[in-house]
């Protein structure tokens, strides 16, 4: 008589749970993109039981739902920047004013006179709205605005120095950020590179010496992101205008005038950072910059100068496919309108700048009062976006203990805060904080310590 077979083992793979039955139960984002993390911890879990590991319907759901959260903490979202850096790059650098958020919303949720003129009743140009505006305020004759400032320089370059001689000293050719670099940006430009000087010294002879009948600019590069000292010597643009070719000046960070006029006085922390309407007046004949850095716009490249070389950047082909939006466009309308009338000191990156440390301290002492073990400290804040590098803003913040920094700073992480780490302890600098965010960075910072 045989003996019975054994019955089959049971596929462990039985354990877990459909798809649907997990996706029922997730909230937190639109249904496809739940069914992505419910799929993806179906077939994990599918994976885990394989190896003969135990699955529970109860865990797949929860391995679903932190996806989900980790999904949705990885939309584009308003965080707390408590870092101490004004413009900071990848919190997308200075905040844009409410006011001029709501004049793109009034612009933009009808129609609009874009490229339309209202008076004739013909076609216009998107470039006469803030490209004008903002040549007027720093001086220039005209001006049209791009999507970034490496757009602006690319389209300068190629409009005006296309297969032509570009003059530029060999301390200048830097790398500003994300791997944006002078001579590659040249050589898209399909312009000539022709370094003059040393890295260090640079002087007008060494420029008049490469200077040809090939040359089509003398190109001045702000080296925002790094600072020589010693023996050191570079030639100011009123010099270089002297040369005969058109001076092109990359001012990079958008002050528009180095003396500050809307906070009554030029602050320390700007040291000698260069103004656009000072490059203009010295004689510059076209100047890029950023909107989104020390202007205080949203994300744009701006160029401004003598009509003849601007007019030549707007009717280059390459114009169009960099040029800006309607949104950004009336955006920055307003803010070239808050310089022109006065109120360049109301928009968000002054009016960080501009906090007193005991505004800043009174502050920060609120907050520490509702976070066990927090304390108030001096801070260093720094203007950021790659600008002024070595100088310091005075400023105050909270200081929070932490046995595992890394962790505690997760924490903060998760709940739109960023902070930074000094000495193992969690350090919030309030001079970027929105005194309206005070209260939920306490809260935040009272939940990471547990």
């Amino acid at each position: 008589m045989r003996t019975p077979a054994p019955e089959p083992a049971a596929d462990p793979r039985r354990s877990v749970p459909s798809v649907d039955r997990v996706l029922a139960r997730l909230t937190g984002l639109p249904p496809a993109l739940l069914a992505d993390c419910a799929r993806d911890a179906v077939d994990a879990a599918r994976d885990r039981a394989t190896t003969g590991a135990t699955v529970t319907e109860a865990a797949v759901v929860a391995d679903a739902q932190a996806r989900a959260d980790r999904r949705a903490r990885q939309l584009l979202q308003r965080v707390v920047n408590a870092t101490g850096v004004l413009v900071h790059t990848n919190l997308g650098r200075a905040p844009i004013d409410p006011e001029s958020v709501a004049a793109a919303a009034s612009v933009t949720t009808g129609y609009s006179n874009l490229e339309y003129e209202l008076e004739s009743g013909t076609r216009g140009s998107r470039h006469v709205h803030a490209g004008t505006l903002l040549a007027r305020a720093c001086g220039a004759e005209s001006g049209i605005v791009v999507n970034n400032n490496a757009a602006a320089v690319l389209l300068a370059l190629g409009a005006l120095a296309r297969d032509r001689d570009v003059l530029v000293s060999r301390g200048e050719l830097v790398e500003i950020g994300g791997g944006f670099r002078v001579p590659e940006i040249m050589a898209e430009s399909h312009c000539r590179l022709i370094e003059v000087g040393t890295t260090n010294r640079t002087r007008r002879a060494d420029y008049a010496a490469a200077c040809t009948d090939a040359t089509a600019l003398v190109l001045k590069v702000h080296a925002s992101n790094y600072r020589m000292v010693g023996f050191t010597e570079a030639t100011p643009v009123q010099e270089l205008a002297t040369l005969g070719p058109p001076v092109m000046v990359d001012a990079g960070s958008g002050l528009l005038d180095e003396q500050t006029p809307w906070l009554g006085g030029r602050p320390d922390w700007l040291f000698d950072e260069p103004g656009v309407r000072q490059a203009v007046a010295s004689g510059a004949g076209i100047v890029t910059f950023s909107g989104d850095k020390l202007l205080g716009g949203p994300q744009a490249g701006v160029i401004v100068g003598r009509a003849n070389l601007v007019a030549a950047c707007a009717a280059h082909p390459l114009a169009r496919a960099v040029r800006a939006d309607k949104m950004t466009l009336a955006a920055l309308q307003h803010v070239a309108l808050a310089y022109l009338d006065g109120r360049a000191a109301s928009l968000p990156i002054w009016r960080m700048a501009a906090r007193t440390v005991p505004e800043l301290r009174a502050r920060a002492e609120a907050v520490a009062a509702a976070v066990p073990g927090a304390t108030v400290v001096a801070t260093d804040a720094v203007a950021g976006g790659g600008s002024l590098p070595g100088l310091t803003i005075p400023s105050a913040g909270v200081a929070l203990p932490a046995g595992d920094a890394d962790a505690t700073l997760a924490r903060l992480r998760t709940q739109g805060v960023i902070a930074r780490i000094d000495h193992d302890a969690i350090v919030c600098d309030l001079r970027t904080v929105d005194p309206d965010d005070d209260d939920r960075l306490a809260t935040a910072l009272a939940a990471a310590r547990t």
